[in-house]
């Protein structure tokens, strides 16, 4: 394994500045290294610091990241992960969910470069996602939790930095979404009424996973008066059912994260986790007759010849192709809400769990850490 030592003695490794805060945000800015928030600057000790949980070749990549296709090596991710305020107990977890967006049915290519207004959302589950802190409750999909802010920063820094995903070249997202910063979460397993996703995926539940969703920005479920699955359903569904979606067109799989109040009203009665996406499939569907005439004359009728070529204006079109598409989990604290996030489409989740370099599942995040 390369040493840090060795590793900067390479050309351009280290770059000189003023030892002033805003002197390095200002540096960090002028050369598109930032994502406009103020950084913390990677030092030698820092990255080293973090690097303090990397079991791997320092200078071997874990993916290369498009567009560019850079190098994303873990000393130039730890670098990131320094800017973006992690903790080096994050650091493991980071470099999990780039190696996750390699999975080539993320299609990250697609995802960095589309003008889609789609990020790489993390769903945490296991005793790791508990141990370093992600947060799974009150605000879970917003500010506060160092956590959930910087493991997502530092994926988003590095795409940015590594993979040249930089707006108007890299990134030709037509507005983007304030989830570009950071959407990272921990599903709330003690919460769910159902087996958790990562177990659903044929994981123990004692594995520690990352789940990442080419995402939108997460959109609102509000129902404080149902009392009935039905009922939570049927408003779920109505906010699911829109003609803007790429769900409508493409095999994407769509997250639906209820709240733990909306997951407990909705299995009373018995319903699984099956039997919920298979409802949803049902009910969220919105008739042919109600997108554009261009719209049903290219994208159904042409693009989707084998389906709609003939098909009657008052055909049903579903929010995704197949009901086990739709991602369930349970996230978030008390009150009746809970979270729709459509995805790009063109893309499929992808799922990895946390190994050391040996292959051995790791089970503390201190099993990582160098002696």
């Amino acid at each position: 394994m390369s040493s840090i030592a060795t590793l900067l003695q390479k050309p351009g490794a280290l770059i000189e500045c003023d030892d002033d805060p805003e002197a390095v945000f200002d540096m960090l800015c002028a050369k598109g290294w930032s994502d406009g928030f103020p950084v913390i600057p990677p030092t030698p000790e820092r990255v080293e610091r973090m690097l303090a949980y990397c079991d791997r070749d320092f200078d071997e990549p874990v993916i290369k990241i498009p567009p560019r296709f850079g190098a994303a090596t873990p000393i130039r991710v730890a670098a990131n992960a320094v800017m973006a305020g992690c903790k080096p107990e994050y650091f493991p977890l980071v470099l999990l969910a780039l190696e996750t967006l390699a999975e080539d049915q993320y299609n990250l290519y697609g995802t960095q470069a589309t003008t889609h207004p789609c990020t790489p959302m993390l769903i945490f589950n296991g005793p790791v996602a508990r141990e370093v802190g992600i947060n799974s409750g009150h605000n879970v999909m917003g500010n506060y939790f160092r956590a959930n802010a910087t493991i997502g920063r530092a994926v988003r820094l590095a795409l940015v930095n590594i993979g040249a995903a930089i707006p108007g070249t890299g990134d030709m997202a037509t507005a983007g979404t304030p989830a570009k910063w950071s959407f990272c979460v921990a599903e709330n397993e003690a919460a769910s009424p159902w087996e958790p996703l990562h177990v659903e995926m044929g994981y123990t539940k004692d594995t520690t996973t990352v789940t990442v969703v080419a995402a939108e920005s997460p959109h609102n479920v509000n129902d404080h008066e149902s009392l009935t699955p039905e009922g939570i359903l049927k408003m779920v569904s109505g906010t699911m059912a829109t003609t803007g979606s790429n769900n409508a067109y493409y095999a994407g799989q769509p997250v639906l994260a209820f709240g733990p109040e909306h997951a407990a009203t909705v299995a009373s009665k018995g319903m699984t986790k099956a039997q919920v996406k298979q409802w949803l499939y049902d009910d969220a569907v919105i008739p042919l007759s109600r997108f554009s005439e261009e719209n049903i004359a290219r994208r159904f009728r042409r693009r989707n010849a084998e389906q709609y070529a003939n098909a009657p204006l008052d055909t049903p079109v579903h929010m995704w192709q197949k009901p086990d598409d739709l991602i369930i989990i349970v996230a978030g604290g008390a009150g009746k809400h809970s979270q729709y996030v459509p995805t790009f489409g063109i893309t499929r989740a992808a799922t990895r769990p946390l190994k050391r370099a040996d292959g051995e599942l790791v089970k503390s995040i201190e099993e990582l850490k160098r002696g």
